[in-house]
């Protein structure tokens, strides 16, 4: 009687589009309540889907022109590349009709995804087949009744999404590791007889975290060596030159270290809750980020996986972090670079630090591996000076204060654009990222090209953060400093070398900039070039046309 209905539905509702016949594709997706089935030895749910599907097509004698697999799980349209371009050839009325599964498998995102693709179907009146319904967007009927499935699907997605969250916080209570890639140190290791993971020491890795906890508490007791304490730096430089493979990149980095020093799963916790993931709209999107969380809003629990460092230790390493904190200078020593916190490393995005040599100062990249060259510090104060006087000199005679603005967009809203434009590369660059472990897991890419392009997508996203980063600077200033007198800015510049000290002039550099991008190629000791450097200023003050 089903199956007769169907037909019935079909042969009694349009069978071509303007007067010709279209084909017909099939999309597949796994949902969660799937992936957990398959886990429990069910068998590969797209295949069955697809036997089914392709039955009901012969069985309506139907043709199947194209398949399309999601492999990527997602809650919303813009992290499903195959359901984005579904719907893209839907609007463009290359189909008659899907067929698949359920409508739920369409959308359970929120209201707006689900009108997307509500109208998406209705204006190009491209029909829904399932294997017990054939949903027909001219009949007001299948409509309403399709609305209403999507609309209970969300419901039904963010019924799982609860269960799950509840599940994995009964998990961190009983000690239990949660999370999908285990830390520095650890492999992950299913329990015997119950659900759920816990972590084993990994036979190299943990020596490496013991090595670099005592490096920080105690320091290297050796022959030729003294007591006294590592820095993070100088641990981060070690660990480089021993050639130990990090977990994520090609080398360490001064926030994997203090990661590392921080993270309490080292002693026998579990730690839950400190990256909450935080949404929000920019450019049109959803953006999705996980910012860290207090300390007090963490849930610590006692772990089922042996801890790799002592109690002791612990607590020695995290009074000795807590008593540096993040100050880019110690209480007990006077600032000696004038462009302290202000010039970026154009490469990698980490701030540029001062470095005393027999020759003169020189500023350089803190990260080993980065191969922006240094250069002598006098040579890029010098260069900082005569760039703010070229930049704002040529406006002196011609400044007026005007009460009217101008014609054009100002600079704050291209700014903001940009912003808009770098969260949007930022975004897909994320779910880029996020779509190569299927990827790998899947077949389709080998180890060594996950490698490569994972390392190319971190790249990217260093250098779209630190772009943000200055913008961000720049839109958020006063809108009164864009208003001071130019001469005056002049008068501050002929000042400078009279202030008494480096603190007084970064001071001064710091109402001016909101930050400097340093990029050099060129080895000035080998080519004879020490000031073949580029420099890009992001001036606080802007002269008005």
């Amino acid at each position: 009687m089903e199956h007769k209905m169907i037909e019935t539905a079909l042969c009694g509702g349009k069978a071509s589009k303007g007067g010709v016949t279209m084909p017909y594709c099939m999309y597949l997706r796994k949902s969660r309540v799937d992936v957990e089935a398959e886990l429990h030895g069910e068998g590969d749910t797209l295949a069955r889907h697809k036997k089914s599907l392709a039955e009901t097509a012969s069985r309506l004698k139907l043709p199947v022109d194209t398949i399309y697999e999601e492999i990527v799980s997602g809650e919303t349209i813009s992290a499903r590349p195959v359901m984005q371009r579904l719907l893209t050839e839907v609007e463009q009325n290359l189909w008659d009709g899907v067929f698949v599964m359920e409508v739920e498998r369409l959308a359970r995102g929120d209201t707006i995804d689900q009108g997307i693709v509500a109208q998406a179907f209705k204006y190009s009146s491209t029909r829904i087949i399932t294997p017990s319904k054939i949903y027909d967007p001219n009949n007001e009927f299948d409509e309403e009744y399709f609305e209403f499935g999507l609309f209970m699907s969300r419901r039904e997605y963010k019924t799982i999404n609860r269960r799950l969250q509840r599940g994995r916080l009964a998990s961190v209570q009983e000690g239990k590791y949660v999370g999908s890639q285990a830390p520095y140190g650890y492999v992950k290791k299913k329990l015997e007889h119950e659900k759920g993971f816990t972590l084993a020491p990994h036979p190299e890795q943990a020596e490496v975290v013991r090595m670099i906890f005592h490096l920080y508490a105690e320091g290297e007791v050796g022959k030729h060596s003294s007591c006294e304490p590592f820095g993070i730096s100088r641990i981060t430089r070690r660990l480089n030159q021993l050639c130990i493979q990090p977990q994520k990149n090609d080398h360490w980095s001064l926030s994997s270290v203090r990661e590392i020093l921080a993270n309490p799963v080292y002693i026998g916790k579990i730690r839950w809750n400190c990256r909450r993931q935080v949404k929000r709209p920019a450019g049109g999107e959803i953006l999705k980020s996980r910012p860290k969380a207090k300390q007090e809003e963490w849930i610590l629990t006692h772990g089922l996986h042996p801890a790799l460092i002592s109690e002791s230790l612990w607590e020695k390493v995290q009074a000795r972090l807590a008593e540096a904190g993040n100050r880019p200078l110690p209480v007990n020593r006077q600032l000696k670079n004038p462009l302290a916190g202000l010039v970026i490393c154009a490469k990698c995005g980490h701030s540029m630090v001062r470095r005393p040599r027999p020759e003169g100062d020189i500023l350089l990249c803190p990260d080993s591996q980065c191969d922006n060259v240094s250069a002598p510090l006098h040579l890029v104060e010098s260069r900082v000076l005569s760039a703010l006087r070229i930049l704002l000199g040529d406006s002196i005679m011609t400044w007026q204060p005007s009460d009217n603005p101008p014609d054009n967009p100002s600079d704050p809203e291209l700014q903001e654009k940009a912003l808009r434009r770098i969260d949007s590369e930022l975004a897909a660059t994320e779910k880029q990222l996020g779509q190569l472990c299927d990827l790998l897991e899947q077949g389709i890419y080998s180890v060594e090209l996950y490698q490569t392009r994972s390392q190319a997508l971190t790249d990217k996203m260093r250098r779209l953060h630190q772009d943000r980063l200055l913008l961000e600077q720049r839109v958020n200033r006063e809108p009164v400093k864009e208003c001071l007198a130019f001469p005056t800015v002049i008068h501050l510049l002929d000042l400078y070398n009279e202030l008494p000290d480096p603190a007084a002039q970064n001071s001064m550099l710091r109402e001016l900039l909101d930050g400097v991008s340093y990029l050099k190629t060129v080895n000035g000791r080998w080519h004879d070039a020490p000031d073949c450097f580029e420099l890009t200023l992001f001036p606080k003050l802007r002269p008005n046309p």
